[in-house]
């Protein structure tokens, strides 16, 4: 299934959790090494390094380059000849590595580079707090060895999906160019949104809506939608938002015709401890829930979903979460969604700042129009890497906050 140019990693956490399994498969050989890091360690290291891209948690935390070099090299220096080979890497991610994209990772020593930390401005706005003083001359992007500045990299939910998307999947008809839903109507003053669980919703089979109605409130997510819609050429009504954005109306339409589906919305992930509840996605909840309408779009309802899309984007709050061992956020949605038709999805591993969100999906959608046979996972490589050139936009905040998950080749 694999190109000669690609590679795919999976990673298992080894016995009681103390070591770590690489395998890693190419067109014509595979290998499987085992690294001495364990479970608490890369949850540690991963929390690290989140805590300098969550500007919601109130902190200015600089993004650690250091530790994002020292992880790529525990974790994969043993693979490096191999991927001397490649361009596109796949990667199946296990417990604390699912929450973090792989394309942050630093194939090379930074040697005291560092990165300013982030403050809130306001509902979505979050600026880099600045390490020079504001008389100074604005500096260069820093010169980092991303790892995506090497490889295009897609997230599979599991090994046996890519058999699925290249084997099973059938050619799009869909021709309608795109279909949007966010800002629901929420009570909530801030767009944190962040740790959610979706069992602490439920009193049985149906959500609590007043539960639901009290998350925080997006409105930056309509100027995301509009953005996306006006580029691709959509008309005004492919756009639902507040009212309109509801559990009801996803599954009353004809979403089968349009060839990008959108939700721009808080993410809930399932928990570990609390239950059996799925991961969902929010929108604007009814007066009275029933199992048909509780605000709560779960993955079993998605599954239910009839889809022709090239693309289901989620720029939402929490839906790459898999910050806990076991947590099944991006993984239980992505593979709902694949089930549905989709083959690829754009999932946000952070609130996204809406100019950058918008920045990043219409430079990716201009790079595939311009080259068609680039693939998923490389357009939005170039998209990022052009983002990360820019002073402005450097810290991985702005420019790596999405991956790929699913087709991206």
């Amino acid at each position: 299934l694999l190109n000669r140019d690609e590679l795919l990693l999976t990673v298992e956490q080894g016995y009681a959790g103390r070591r770590t399994h690489l395998f890693i498969v190419l067109d014509d050989q595979s290998v499987a090494y085992t690294v001495e890091l364990g479970v608490s360690e890369i949850e540690e290291m991963v929390a690290k390094l989140r805590a300098g891209l969550d500007p919601a948690t109130g902190h200015s935390q600089a993004f650690d380059v250091g530790l994002a070099h020292v992880l790529y090299k525990r974790l994969l220096s043993p693979a490096e000849p191999m991927l001397a080979k490649i361009k596109h890497l796949f990667v199946v991610p296990d417990g604390p590595l699912e929450s973090l994209p792989f394309h942050l990772l630093v194939t090379e020593d930074p040697a005291g580079v560092s990165l300013p930390g982030l403050k809130s401005t306001g509902q979505r706005g979050f600026k880099v707090v600045p390490d020079q003083e504001p008389s100074d001359p604005t500096p260069d992007a820093p010169d980092i060895a991303w790892l995506a500045k090497k490889y295009a990299i897609t997230t599979l939910p599991s090994v046996a999906s890519l058999r699925a998307l290249r084997v099973f999947a059938k050619k799009a008809q869909a021709t309608e160019p795109f279909i949007g839903f966010g800002d629901p109507v929420l009570k909530g003053e801030s767009d944190s949104g962040r740790g959610l669980q979706v069992a602490s919703f439920y009193r049985g089979a149906v959500a609590d809506v007043e539960e639901v109605r009290q998350l925080p409130s997006l409105p930056g997510t309509e100027t995301e939608l509009r953005a996306m819609a006006k580029y691709l050429g959509a008309a005004e009504t492919s756009i639902y938002l507040r009212d309109r954005a509801t559990e009801s109306k996803v599954k009353s339409l004809n979403l089968k015709d349009s060839q990008v589906v959108a939700f721009s919305t808080h993410g809930l992930v399932s928990g570990e401890l609390k239950g059996l509840a799925e991961p969902a996605l929010v929108l604007t909840p009814p007066d009275k829930g029933t199992k048909h309408d509780d605000g709560l779009l779960t993955a079993s309802e998605v599954a239910q979903l009839k889809l022709d899309a090239d693309w289901v984007i989620l720029s939402a709050c929490n839906t790459a979460a898999g910050d806990k061992p076991g947590a099944t956020g991006l993984s239980g949605l992505a593979k709902a969604f694949f089930y549905a038709g989709a083959r690829a999805l754009l999932v946000s591993h952070w609130p996204v700042q809406s100019a950058a969100a918008t920045a990043l999906t219409t430079n990716m959608f201009q790079a595939i129009k311009d080259n068609p046979l680039i693939g998923r996972a490389e357009a939005l490589r170039q998209s990022m890497m052009e983002m990360a050139a820019n002073p402005k936009t450097a810290h991985p905040f702005f420019w790596a906050p999405f991956v790929v998950v699913g087709e991206g080749g």
